[in-house]
């Protein structure tokens, strides 16, 4: 089978998470022609105060989906409960097999230390799937033909910060999307269900503002308005090339 060689995977733990986190990236890149994958390791079930959770779950899918075809890609969910994403043979197996499924080129995920533990653990999922996904024997599920390690990125923890000192977390690139931020807040306004809780909570449209905050706090590290950050993932068998700088710098 002949696969494509520019697919963006971005396997995040919950519906939002890709919008909030990298948005313009993947909106540049499909721009460029790329074809975009947003993928969550949970279903969103624990995104409402009122609704139960099989009711919420549904409608944030379907959030999902909107999100991605905004910008002409594809949405993916391993179903995982909200709270409880673990790193299990399992899980890992889904993981896998999702990135047989799409064979990715990049790959953007959380970062290993992040405020929330279901990030972390999907952090070692994309960690794991990445690395192991061309492996013949991983999975009963074939790998494509010429499926190869891709470039590994890690988006900013939540607000930027280390959960566990409050420094801030110094990237390793850093990508302006002036030119996108518009579409991102259209994108994350998909997640209605999210984003009319916070709304009526803080009495302002607080979450697309603080997307914007954060975005215009990265954009100081690179005198431009709106940008978002990234660690690359640098370890052995991994691409070293810096594929984000070259396209979109």
């Amino acid at each position: 089978m002949s696969i494509p060689k520019n697919i963006v995977l971005c396997f995040m733990a919950h519906p939002d998470d890709a919008e909030i986190l990298c948005g313009g990236v993947l909106i540049r890149l499909a721009e460029l022609g790329w074809q975009v994958h947003i993928a969550t390791a949970a279903n969103g079930d624990c995104g409402s105060e009122t609704l139960p959770r099989k009711e919420i779950a549904a409608i944030r899918h379907e959030e999902g989906m909107a999100a991605a075809k905004s910008i002409g890609g594809t949405y993916h969910s391993l179903a995982q409960p909200d709270l409880n994403v673990v790193f299990d043979q399992p899980t890992i197996r889904l993981a896998i097999d999702l990135f047989r499924a799409v064979c990715p080129t990049v790959v953007i995920t959380h970062p290993r230390e992040d405020y929330m533990l279901d990030h972390e653990q999907t952090h070692l999922l994309a960690r794991k799937a990445a690395f192991s996904f061309p492996i013949p024997n991983a999975s009963p599920m074939p790998p494509p033909s010429g499926a190869t390690i891709p470039h590994l990125y890690y988006a900013d923890p939540i607000e930027g910060r280390n959960p566990y000192t409050g420094e801030m977390v110094m990237p390793t690139v850093t990508i302006d999307v002036s030119g996108a931020i518009e579409k991102k807040a259209e994108m994350l306004a998909c997640h209605a269900s999210q984003r009319d809780w916070l709304r009526a909570h803080h009495g302002m449209d607080e979450y697309i503002e603080a997307m914007k905050r954060h975005s215009a706090e990265r954009g100081r590290l690179i005198n431009t308005p709106y940008a978002e950050s990234f660690r690359q993932h640098l370890g052995h068998a991994f691409p070293q090339t810096d594929v984000l700088a070259e396209l979109l710098a």
